[in-house]
C-alpha cells in the first residue's frame, strides 16, 4: 500500500468523503433528496439550477437532483454487481491457472486471451443482445467483459507467490491444494486484486452509464445516470444542466474511486 504525502492524504480524505456520500445516496436516497424523482410539475419545466432545484428540472418539471440521487441506487449497485462477477470468475480462473499450470493454465489462458482480444464495449453490447435489455443484464455483460483483466492479474500474482518459501513449505508438509490456495496463496494475492477491483468499479460505472445512455439499461422513467445524460443530449446548448449535472457526478465518482485504487495499489505492483 502506498504511503501518500500530505496532499495525497487530503485527496484520499476527499475521495473517501465522496464515496461515503454516494453510499448514502444508495442506502437512503430520500434523506439526501426529499423531492420525489418521478413527480411531474408542468409549471416548473426546464428550470436552471437554483436554491430550490440544485440541479435544475427536466422537460416534465421533475427535480434533477432527486433523479440523480435516486438513480444512484440503480447505477452503483449495478457496477458493484459487475465487479463481483469479474472478481469471482476472473479470480477463480487466475488462481487455477497460476497454481496448477500445465493444461489447466493453457486452456484458461486461451479463454482469457479471447476475452481480452475483443474490444470491451463491443463485447458488452453483443452480450446484452443475447441477454436482453435491463440494468441487471447490463451489469452481467460488463462483469463478463472484465473477467479477463482480473484473471490475468490474479494468475501473475499466484505465479509470484507460488515460488515463495512458505508456499513451498506448505506443499512439502503435505497440505492439500485447497488448503495451500486458501490459506497461503489467496490471502497474499488480494491487495493488487483489490486495487484492480477499484479500477474495474470505476470502469463499470462508465460502461454501465454508456450502455444506459444508448438505451440498453432500464426503461424510462428510471433515473439511471446514463439515461439522464441521454435525456438532455438534444438540448445541451439551451438546457445544459440536464446532461452536465449527472455527467459531473459520474466524473467525480470515477475520480474518487481511481484515487482509492492508487492508495490501495502496492508500490511494487504494476497495474
Amino acid at each position: 500500500m502506498r504511503s501518500p504525502d500530505r496532499a495525497g492524504r487530503a485527496g484520499m480524505i476527499v475521495a473517501v468523503g465522496v464515496l461515503l456520500v454516494v453510499a448514502g445516496w444508495v442506502l437512503a436516497p430520500g434523506v439526501f433528496a426529499r423531492r420525489d424523482p418521478y413527480t411531474v410539475d408542468p409549471e416548473a419545466t426546464y428550470r436552471p439550477p437554483s436554491a430550490a432545484h440544485w440541479f435544475g428540472t427536466d422537460s416534465l418539471g421533475r427535480d434533477l437532483f432527486a433523479r440523480v440521487v435516486h438513480g444512484t441506487a440503480a447505477s452503483v449497485p449495478a457496477a458493484l454487481l459487475a465487479v463481483v462477477i469479474a472478481l469471482f470468475a476472473g479470480g477463480l480462473l487466475g488462481l487455477l491457472a497460476g497454481y496448477f499450470r500445465g493444461p489447466v493454465e493453457e486452456v484458461i489462458t486461451r479463454v482469457v486471451d479471447v476475452l481480452l482480444s475483443v474490444p470491451s464495449f463491443l463485447l458488452a453490447m453483443s452480450l446484452i443482445t443475447t441477454f436482453g435489455f435491463g440494468t441487471v443484464n447490463v451489469a452481467l455483460a460488463v462483469g463478463i467483459v472484465s473477467i479477463g483483466s482480473v484473471a490475468r492479474l490474479m494468475r501473475a500474482e499466484v505465479l509470484r507467490i507460488g515460488s515463495r518459501p512458505y508456499v513451498t513449505a506448505a506443499r512439502v508438509s503435505g497440505r492439500g491444494h485447497a488448503a495451500v490456495l486458501l490459506l497461503h496463496v489467496l490471502p497474499n494475492a488480494t491487495r493488487p486484486v483489490a486495487a484492480l477491483a477499484a479500477l474495474e468499479f470505476a470502469a463499470a460505472v462508465l460502461g454501465i452509464s454508456a450502455l444506459s445512455f444508448l438505451g440498453f439499461g432500464a426503461a424510462p422513467p428510471s433515473p439511471e445516470w446514463g439515461a439522464l445524460i441521454a435525456a438532455g443530449r438534444g438540448s445541451v446548448s439551451t438546457e445544459w444542466w440536464l446532461s452536465i449535472a449527472p455527467g459531473v457526478v459520474i466524473a467525480i465518482v470515477v475520480v474518487a474511486v481511481n484515487m482509492l485504487s492508487s492508495y490501495l495499489q502496492p508500490e511494487e505492483a504494476g497495474i
